[in-house]
């Protein structure tokens, strides 16, 4: 059986579909920077997201070539995230998404190390013929935040998320987005297949 992130680490990718406060320890990515809106047709979001693919499964699938990765289990490719902030605001403001920066990833197992990233896109890069030059290896350590589950489309959020500041706030903590610490979703379902009032996705917010 191929070990999978999403059932071995439930309190990180399964909250509830009410607000919990949680701490996140440091994790390492692949991940590639861009800005403006993801849903452009060929825009940069959707490139960013092909890379990390072709990334992703270039070292899950290393087991079957010439780089035996030191440590290397199964497991299934961990699923697609992103780091999400728009200058001047602390919030997303979904009626300009072209003003988006973002953080695109995916989580690698913790055998996997900078050397094994910069092989997999020099990999790649010469058996796709693409340039995967964008994808950098990112260590991210998340600490202290409030999460929660959202069931339903994208732009339905800001309704989850008051419900999870009112919470933090309950609790006695306070928001603490920064330019370092980012308005974060991790996407469970594919948004190509799967209904917008079905999606389900893990929106979570960094407190202090």
């Amino acid at each position: 059986m191929a070990f999978d992130y999403k059932k071995e680490y439930k309190e990180f990718y399964m909250p509830p579909k009410k607000p919990t406060i949680v701490t996140v320890p440091p994790m390492n990515y692949i991940a590639v920077r861009g800005q403006g809106d993801p849903n452009a047709e060929d825009g940069a979001y959707k490139q960013a997201i092909g890379m990390l693919y072709a990334i992703a499964y270039t070292i899950k699938m290393s087991k079957k070539g010439d780089r035996q990765i030191d440590g290397y289990f199964d497991y299934v490719v961990p699923p697609l995230e992103g780091f999400w902030w728009q200058d001047g605001m602390t919030g997303v403001d979904y009626a300009h998404k072209e003003t988006f920066s973002w953080i695109s990833l995916i989580r690698l197992p913790d055998f996997v190390t900078k050397a094994d990233v910069d092989w997999a896109v020099k990999e790649a890069t010469e058996k796709k013929k693409t340039d995967f030059s964008k994808v950098e290896f990112l260590t991210y350590n998340e600490g202290l935040c409030v999460q929660c589950m959202h069931i339903g489309p994208y732009d339905d959020e800001p309704e989850t998320v008051r419900l999870m500041h009112e919470y933090m706030e309950s609790q006695g903590y306070a928001l603490d987005i920064t330019e370092e610490r980012f308005h974060h979703e991790i996407y469970l379902s594919d948004a190509r297949k799967v209904a917008p009032e079905k999606l389900k996705t893990v929106v979570r917010h960094p407190i202090k």
